[in-house]
């Protein structure tokens, strides 16, 4: 397969910069364009929730120096959105009516918050919405938070650090259990309401009024601040106006990230990449996934056609918890806890017909490499060898 002479890259967030830094570093000297929305050069999402809320950080981690772009001959459209996608063509149509033709294309355009109907309030997804939400977040104000996923929480914990009173809100039975299950999200319940957060859980939002959030048992919260942190969707509009194959809630990608259109490409939370490790399409909006994905699929945009394999990895800092998560489980299988779960200090492994599928670690930081072998493994194991034996040893 030729070298393409020109690469266009829709979204320059993690994932699109990581591939256009990928390709430089492979040595690729043909042309690449890169079309984003924000006015800001690309950069990661973490500290948005963690660090800048929490004012250690004034600004997020910018993926490259400021100079990176043009030394390297890579254009960077700020500003600049992709309103069609014409892969029979091999051309993109921007947001100034211009045509750009392609050789090969990578689509990584990422996902927007979820809002609800009739919603006022806070989101959390770029630099300039943790910078507002900052500035709202002061000593004494009430916060409501609704939605007990990772912002969520995240939020939550940078709300109390700043002095506010918070009131988290969410359908579910436990903060988390969408990806945790019930016993992991008592223990993040547990770490707040110690904090002073108070949780309306099995509660749903009903609407707002003008002063506040109207809850479905009838209830009505009078917040200062409201942050919305139901979640978030992917971008898919350009690739099903094109006709591209979606599954699973995203674009559908082979192991390689190729998508059903000849010549592109997609990474980062929008691909639903059928992963050969996990057996079957996975779709993973965090930090590492966008990251490493972007950096494998510039050797596909390259002619390469190697499998990416990678096992989902995230993390999480709260107050004074940290916590990595590796693999891929579904909240029922099978829980399995080495160490102090009352501490807060334990590795927890999720484990389906004696296999491990995934593994977190709580304030227990010499086991990163280990549990990453056992999850890329899939290692068969017993409850007991995971609960006692050396970790090293059960790969």
């Amino acid at each position: 397969m030729a070298e393409p002479q020109r690469i266009v890259i829709v979204g320059t967030g993690l994932a699109g910069a990581s591939a256009a830094g990928a390709l430089r570093d492979r040595g690729y000297g043909g042309k690449i364009t890169m079309f984003g929305t924000e006015h800001h050069r690309p950069y990661e999402l973490p500290a948005l929730s963690k660090d800048v809320l929490l004012g250690k950080a004034a600004e997020p981690h910018w993926v490259h120096e400021p100079s990176f772009y043009a030394d390297n001959e890579i254009d960077l459209l700020l500003g600049v959105s992709v309103l069609e996608l014409r892969p029979g063509e091999h051309a993109v149509v921007d947001s100034d009516g211009a045509v750009h033709s392609y050789d090969r294309l990578l689509l990584a355009t990422g996902s927007r918050p979820r809002v609800l109907p009739g919603a006022q309030g806070h989101v959390l997804r770029t630099i300039d919405d943790s910078l507002a939400l900052k500035s709202a977040l002061r000593e004494g104000r009430h916060v409501v938070i609704i939605g007990a996923g990772w912002i969520g929480c995240e939020v939550a914990s940078a709300a109390r650090a700043h002095g506010c009173r918070v009131t988290v809100v969410d359908p579910l039975s436990e903060p988390l259990v969408r990806v945790l299950g019930t016993e992991m999200g008592r223990v993040f319940r547990g770490l707040h309401e110690e904090h002073g957060v108070e949780f309306r859980l099995g509660t749903g939002v009903a609407g707002f009024s003008p002063s506040g959030v109207l809850l479905d048992d009838g209830t009505e919260l009078l917040p200062d601040v409201t942050l919305l942190a139901v979640g978030a969707t992917p971008r898919l509009e350009l690739a099903e106006a094109a006709g591209l194959e979606l599954a699973d809630g995203g674009v559908a990608v082979d192991a390689a990230l190729r998508t059903s259109a000849p010549d592109v490409f997609a990474a980062g939370d929008i691909a639903a990449h059928d992963h050969p490790r996990h057996g079957g399409r996975v779709r993973v909006e965090h930090w590492a996934n966008a990251k490493n994905q972007g950096t494998h699929v510039a050797g596909s945009l390259l002619g390469l056609d190697e499998p990416y394999q990678r096992s989902p990895y995230f993390f999480t800092d709260q107050y004074d918890l940290g916590m990595e998560y590796r693999g891929l489980a579904d909240p029922a299988d099978e829980v399995v806890v080495r160490g102090d779960l009352a501490a807060r200090q334990f590795i927890a492994f999720w484990l389906r017909d004696g296999r491990v599928r995934a593994a977190m670690n709580v304030n227990v930081w010499d086991q990163g490499k280990a549990l990453g072998a056992l999850v890329d493994a899939q290692a068969t194991v017993t409850p007991e060898q995971l609960r006692e034996a050396d970790l090293g040893s059960l790969v």
